[in-house]
């Protein structure tokens, strides 16, 4: 696999019709990250805009933001943040609430985990109408860091998620793109 290659990284996202209900073609990205090669060419892909930019955080969102968010935060040698959801953190946190198709959600990132002016990247698989990754955006900011960008590795550019986290001032990148749902 070229590791610049997307449409080869893309080859490994298994499409599965139908999941978690009708309409929805779920992108799982659970068979690239069986793929070794797959999955440090992501991971590297993931990384190399943000080689020298000055990040002091990596934010993964839970749960797939935690495997990608934990490598990418190695690899560009800087500490990780879980934003989790409600009640799974132990010690004092603030949160964030987000609607969900079906209701509202919160998620909460430990209260002293981000510094004020720390420079944030954050990360998770994937972007569809961009609300956990706009809660995410919201509850950083709250903690008194900058979100210097956001990275995914799938983008549903038709639900508009990418345009909603930009329109917050947040660069955007993304490895591959699914038209749909």
């Amino acid at each position: 696999m070229a590791f610049r290659d997307p449409e080869a990284l893309k080859a490994l996202i298994r499409t599965i019709p139908d999941y978690p209900r009708p309409g929805i073609m779920f992108r799982d990205i659970t068979t690239l990250l069986a793929d070794p090669v797959g999955y440090r060419a992501t991971v590297d892909a993931m990384i190399l805009p943000f080689i020298g930019a000055p990040i002091d955080l990596v934010v993964g969102i839970e749960a797939r933001g935690f495997i990608l968010g934990g490598a990418v935060a190695h690899g560009l040698g800087r500490g990780f943040i879980p934003i989790r959801k409600k009640g799974k953190l132990p010690a004092k946190v603030i949160g964030e609430d987000y609607t969900l198709e079906y209701g509202v959600d919160t998620m909460e990132v430990h209260a002293d985990a981000i510094r004020k002016g720390d420079r944030v990247l954050l990360v998770d698989d994937l972007i569809a109408t961009g609300g956990t990754a706009d809660a995410a955006v919201r509850l950083i900011r709250r903690s008194g860091g900058e979100v210097v960008a956001a990275t995914f590795i799938i983008d549903l550019p038709d639900l508009g998620g990418s345009k909603k986290v930009a329109s917050h001032g947040v660069e955007v990148h993304t490895l591959f793109g699914f038209a749909g749902h």
